[in-house]
């Protein structure tokens, strides 16, 4: 495999996967779209079908991890050069920024007419008007649509629901070539994987929103920051180490356990 390949795949594959996964939640939550409160159902099962996407897309070029964290799991697994991984992970970022500008330009016409709806801004900072920049809130009112959150902020706890979370799809990914003489499930792989982040997200993604991907939350996460649009408050750069490090951790993991229990 190539250093073009793993540029190419990763940043198409990526781009793709957050194109249709924050796509989902610009459907769900912004006034004016046709699936305005469709709800998490909605959510969930719109991201499973974009790993499906992303994966299929990539998995032929670069191997389609797609994920920071997958990536350390398959190199401690030992599926994956240590040298690629800083291609892969680069790779990876860019292709989840230019996935959510993406989303962006797509639904630029409800971005604006959300931002400036007098109801929003109301709920958001509890009177009529403007955002004031200097008071600007730790997460703003679109900020869902491109990065997560917690439900409750406890550093500690939202952490190491993170690591469980990726534990279990980096190990669900890694057993898969335990099937098949070893050779793995091919594109029916990315089927599973899919349905594996459908469960993720029913189960365990109610505290954080189950980032579970370092790359879909921070790549998404600066462009929300850079982005020219009105009234968006702040980015929560707070919180933005979390869907980091956990996932990093819960991959990495995930390659020590299955080398443990399963190589």
């Amino acid at each position: 495999m190539s250093s073009s390949d793993i540029f190419i795949g990763e940043t198409i594959g990526t781009a793709v996967l957050i194109l249709l996964g924050a796509g989902v939640c610009a459907a769900v939550t912004l006034k004016h779209s046709k699936a305005h409160n469709a709800g998490w159902l909605a959510i969930t099962f719109g991201w499973g079908f974009a790993v499906l996407t992303g994966a299929y897309l990539a998995g032929g070029v670069s191997g389609a991890h797609l994920n920071p964290a997958v990536t350390i799991g398959l190199a401690i697994e030992g599926g994956t050069k240590w040298s690629d991984v800083p291609l892969y992970l680069a790779s990876e970022l860019l292709g989840a920024m230019i996935g959510a500008v993406l989303v962006w330009l797509t639904y630029y016409g409800q971005f604006r007419a959300h931002l400036t709806d007098p109801e929003v801004l109301k709920a958001h900072t509890g009177e009529e008007g403007m955002v004031d920049p200097a008071a600007a809130p730790k997460a703003g009112p679109v900020l869902g649509v491109f990065s997560t959150g917690p439900e409750i902020r406890n550093a500690v706890q939202n952490v190491v629901t993170e690591v469980i979370a990726t534990l279990v799809l980096v190990l669900a990914i890694l057993t898969q070539g335990l099937n098949d003489n070893g050779n793995g499930l091919g594109t029916l792989g990315a089927l599973i994987t899919s349905l594996v982040v459908v469960a993720i997200g029913l189960s365990l993604g109610g505290p954080t929103g189950y980032a579970i991907n370092p790359v879909r939350d921070l790549g998404p996460r600066i462009v929300h920051a850079l982005l020219p649009l009105p009234n968006k408050g702040g980015s929560d750069w707070g919180y933005a180490w979390i869907p980091v490090v956990g996932p990093l951790i819960g991959g990495a993991l995930a390659g020590g356990l299955y080398n443990l229990a399963f190589a």
